[in-house]
């Protein structure tokens, strides 16, 4: 039995899940899934043109799901698309020409694959990064203060900060910076009208394709010439044996440059906009350093730049009571998990010292976000560097989100501020 054949009544409230622009409206997308988590936090959306899902709400059964990476796999649908994207690409993939990234693959093969980037986001790099990350923190600090008194946070400062890092991380060009920013947001930004190439699937082809075409040339290079950079340790992976396809190379560079800077915009720009709304949060982060942690934990649930993946169910199965045929896919809601009031106490006030914090901004199980630890650190230099700074900051025009079915934040942020 197969999504196809089983009738199930569509849910009203689900299908924001299935809409780009409620992404783009707080209030809209809250409101349903506060409903949905209250009355049906499994519910069956039926959107064209995207294909049917059931759409998971609570952070418990999140979780679980997350868990059991055999019952609930990536493949064939790891993230919401058009019906006539979904079919592209997983034919794409079928033939071994198509994007295959971390999160499209399963176990074992995901493990294998992962293995490879995994030390360059270990405890131990992550230390000897720190100083080249703080630097940079102040480069951009200091950037704000030259613009200032007035600038768009995001494309000016939280865009640029990421993005820094995570190329140079990987070795490349600093004057190939801005193609890779502008691939990201045109690959990200496929339902947004300002980001968007166009708006069909051959466009979004036309970017993957760009993306291959220059990575194909920089695995040739380091296949080559072979250096001391996360860009080589990729193009020269092995897997049992032997090397990574030619398009599993070009997926990994994919995945680690353009979510590798993207999601970490988000979730600061998305932080600083809560500070600036939750003036007595930071009033209070600037008196007590040491929250730090625990204010960067809940900046990045505050935001969950990552709002969806999906798995698919490989048997019969149920849950939380309703029941989910084999080949049926499964919407892991992580906005509404991270806002579900039976796990975090009034979940929609923003408190820099909340504690715990279990969060699924990163996802949970196999598939927690490789660079979590890089993203964290990121965020704790910029704002150690920022929030001490401040004499006073403000909003000096409306916040603007992306529309977005899978990773997106804010795209402008107006700010009036003074910086010492």
């Amino acid at each position: 039995m197969t999504s196809s054949t089983t009738q199930h009544r569509a849910s009203e409230q689900g299908r924001v899940l299935a809409d780009p622009t409620a992404y783009a409206d707080d209030a809209r997308l809250h409101a349903a899934l506060t409903w949905l988590r209250a009355n049906e936090p499994v519910a069956w959306v039926d959107n064209p043109p995207y294909l049917p899902f059931w759409a998971v709400t609570k952070h418990a059964d999140i979780m679980a799901i997350e868990r059991d990476n055999e019952l609930f796999v990536s493949g064939p649908r790891p993230l919401l698309m058009p019906a006539d994207a979904d079919e592209v690409l997983k034919a794409q993939r079928e033939a071994g020409i198509g994007l295959r990234t971390l999160i499209h693959m399963d176990d074992p093969h995901h493990r294998k694959v992962r293995v490879i980037g995994a030390d360059w986001f270990r405890p131990k790099a992550m230390r000897d990064l720190k100083v080249r990350v703080d630097e940079l923190a102040r480069r951009y600090v200091d950037r704000m203060r030259e613009v200032g008194p007035e600038c768009d946070f995001v494309t000016e400062i939280a865009v640029n900060f990421p993005l820094y890092v995570i190329l140079s991380l990987l070795g490349l060009p600093e004057s190939d910076f801005p193609r890779m920013l502008k691939l990201t947001q045109e690959m990200f930004g496929g339902d947004d009208a300002e980001h968007q190439r166009g708006d069909t699937t051959e466009d979004m082809l036309a970017v993957l394709a760009d993306f291959f075409n220059y990575f194909a040339a920089l695995t040739a290079s380091r296949r080559a010439n072979p250096t001391e950079d996360l860009a080589s340790a990729i193009a020269n992976g092995r897997i049992d044996g032997e090397p990574l396809s030619d398009m599993d190379t070009a997926s990994y560079y994919v995945i680690v440059a353009s979510a590798g800077h993207d999601t970490t915009k988000d979730a600061i720009s998305g932080g600083l906009r809560a500070l600036i709304e939750n003036p007595d949060q930071l009033a209070r982060l600037a008196a007590d350093p040491s929250l730090m942690p625990t204010a960067v934990e809940e900046m990045i649930r505050w935001s969950t730049p990552v709002k969806e993946f999906m798995r698919t169910a490989t048997r019969d199965t149920e849950v939380r009571g309703v029941p989910i045929a084999k080949g049926e896919s499964v919407y892991l809601a992580y906005v509404s998990g991270n806002r579900d009031e039976e796990v975090f106490d009034d979940p929609f006030r923003f408190d820099v010292a909340r504690d715990p914090n279990r969060h699924v901004a990163f996802g949970y199980g196999v598939h927690f976000c490789l660079g979590a630890a890089l993203a964290r650190m990121e965020m704790n230099s910029f704002f150690t560097e920022l929030v001490p700074r401040l004499d006073s900051i403000e909003l000096a025009g409306p916040p603007e989100l992306s529309a977005t079915t899978f990773v997106g934040g804010l795209k402008h942020l107006p700010i009036r501020y003074s910086l010492r």
